[in-house]
């Protein structure tokens, strides 16, 4: 098919999300290896967003589509009730790198029904029925999910899920409770125990919280959040859900984003990178306690193609990957390299706000000046008021580097394999890129 062809019948037939359908111009993909894509145009394009966040190995690995389509041509399908060698193998390999006792999993779909099962078995488990989430938070797109989130995609379809209650959020950068960091007290915690007090803390089944926040601004609390948070859980018998949905799988210099808080959760949700984007897959993996609680009662929570054959595969064939080519450990050395680059942005860009970074996963977030701290573009405002940040995106398209933006946010989150000197290549592009958005100009 000719590229017009492509585009023009993907948009005729198929509905794409999150857009409204009239004038899109997607990207075209054709092909793909390591930290790199191939557009349409028989362009290269570094990926700074690893597609959607989910292509953290690669975006293509020779080792991953092999061991899908052997286990294709071995097995391709079967029911979430039968027993498979990939579901014994893949189990016993994700419960070596899962931290703490939690060594037990749910497979799911991903990342959004893996939070929804997550919720079931919470609500089960306790015979609770609230769900404590934060406002700056997005949890997937499923229903459930999606009532758990609080970021504003839950609102066209509010009345959702009953029993979710929202706290705010630790944004050091945005305190909603106005405090610096030099005399911050910690009331982003204090807070989350006021509500459970106002909510009876005898009616919450889970709090759940992702340890380092996704594209509602790339960010994480003081060091004793989720130290204390795991504290306040215990004290009052309310489970303790971290999404690890974006973050996990060495994203940020670690498997899990929650090691590097010294806390551990009764259960994680996880999806995206756990195939590097391969193949559509996600788990629950929940503790010891929680795994006795349905040897003598049912687990009343499934679909059809839970723990799938040439999904396990894939995500068998990701975790030895990361493993041989120490991704997690590449990520973490990476870190100061993202750090110091964005850092040396910050520095030369009166607009450039602040900048986060954990391993290979940083945001750069836009204001009009650093004093007022107003952001660039409004906080969910319409899509004709997000042109600065969209005319960045297309700037760095044009040149060659695929980023995600959200309002005001510019992450930086390419495949963990990407070499230091394409890194350092998209950062020098972006730091062209912000310097024309502040003069005026800008692609």
């Amino acid at each position: 098919m000719s590229r017009p062809d492509v585009i023009d019948g993907s948009k005729r037939h198929t509905l794409f999300t999150w857009s409204a359908q009239a004038g899109l111009d997607p990207i075209e993909i054709v092909a793909a290896e390591g930290a790199h894509f191939t557009d349409g145009a028989g362009r290269r394009i570094l990926d700074f967003a690893s597609l959607v966040l989910n292509a953290t190995a690669a975006i293509r690995h020779p080792r991953i589509v092999d061991a899908i389509a052997r286990q294709a041509e071995a097995l391709p399908a079967a029911g979430p009730a039968m027993a498979t060698a990939i579901r014994a193998r893949y189990g016993a390999a994700l419960s070596a790198v899962v931290p703490g006792s939690l060594g037990k999993f749910l497979f799911t779909l991903g990342g959004a029904d893996a939070n929804e099962h997550a919720i079931k078995i919470a609500r089960q488990v306790t015979g609770r029925a609230k769900i404590v989430t934060r406002y700056r938070s997005y949890h997937g797109a499923t229903s459930g999910a999606l009532a758990a989130t609080g970021d504003p995609r839950r609102l066209p379809f509010e009345p959702g899920l009953p029993g979710v209650v929202r706290v705010l959020d630790p944004y050091c950068y945005r305190c909603p409770f106005g405090w610096t960091p030099d005399i911050c007290r910690r009331p982003c915690i204090d807070h989350v125990e006021e509500v459970l007090r106002y909510e009876g803390p005898e009616s919450v089944a889970a709090v759940l919280v992702e340890p380092v926040v996704g594209t509602n601004g790339g960010f994480w609390g003081p060091a004793e959040y989720l130290p204390r948070l795991r504290e306040i859980c215990d004290r009052h018998g309310i489970l303790l859900i971290f999404d690890e949905v974006l973050t996990g799988f060495g994203r940020t210099g670690r498997m899990f984003a929650f090691e590097r808080f010294g806390a551990v959760p009764d259960v994680i949700t996880m999806g995206k990178a756990i195939t590097s984007g391969h193949a559509p897959l996600g788990a629950v993996a929940v503790s010891e306690r929680i795994a006795a609680h349905f040897e003598t009662r049912p687990l009343v929570t499934g679909t059809t193609h839970s723990a799938h054959p040439v999904s396990l595969a894939a995500a068998l064939a990701t975790l030895e990957v990361m493993r041989d080519e120490d991704l997690v450990g590449r990520a973490d050395r990476m870190d100061v390299v993202l750090a110091t680059g964005l850092a040396e942005i910050a520095a030369r860009h009166p607009i450039v706000g602040d900048v986060r970074s954990l391993g290979l996963y940083g945001v750069i977030e836009l204001v009009e000046d650093a004093e007022s701290r107003a952001p660039l573009v409004p906080w969910n405002g319409p899509p004709e008021s997000q042109g600065p940040v969209k005319r960045l995106a297309r700037g760095a398209y044009a040149r060659g580097l695929h980023v995600a933006t959200r309002w005001n946010y510019l992450f930086v989150a390419p495949p963990l394999c990407v070499a230091e000197a394409d890194l350092r290549w998209g950062l020098d592009v972006l730091d062209g890129l912000i310097g024309e958005i502040a003069d005026g100009g800008g692609a």
